[in-house]
């Protein structure tokens, strides 16, 4: 089995770097439920999450943003990042950690303002 290098990014958490087994069950394991790979960036990437996290209520994790900086969608739970490779998830590349961890670095937290779904840094 071969393993990959992958970005985890928990709530309230910096991300961190690790690697697991390139499986679905690892892939599980890390997110908690079932996987949904969602890709929100140019780069070969995969964003992976528990695709019932927000039905089952857990806990804000992220913000998703447009180029502008305004959030679109939002993430519950842990997720993942990984590279892609030609038919499966595959390393995130070095350069590509340094980024999304610099993106992510900052733990967020999703409150209510005025009826307003804000996020502000934790």
């Amino acid at each position: 089995m071969s393993k990959i290098t992958i970005l985890v990014v928990e709530p309230s958490k910096k991300p961190y770097v690790k690697q697991i087994e390139n499986t679905l069950k690892s892939l599980q394991h890390e997110v908690d439920g079932y996987i949904q790979a969602v890709y929100p960036w140019d780069e070969p990437i995969a964003l992976i999450c528990d695709e019932e996290s927000k039905l089952k209520n857990k806990p804000f994790n992220r913000a998703l943003r447009d180029e502008s900086g305004k959030m679109y969608d939002y993430i519950s739970g842990t997720f993942i990042i990984t590279g892609l490779g030609e038919e499966d998830f595959a390393s995130l590349p070095p350069e590509l950690i340094a980024h999304f961890s610099d993106l992510f670095s900052v733990p967020e937290i999703l409150v209510s303002i005025g009826g307003q779904l804000t996020v502000l840094p934790c």
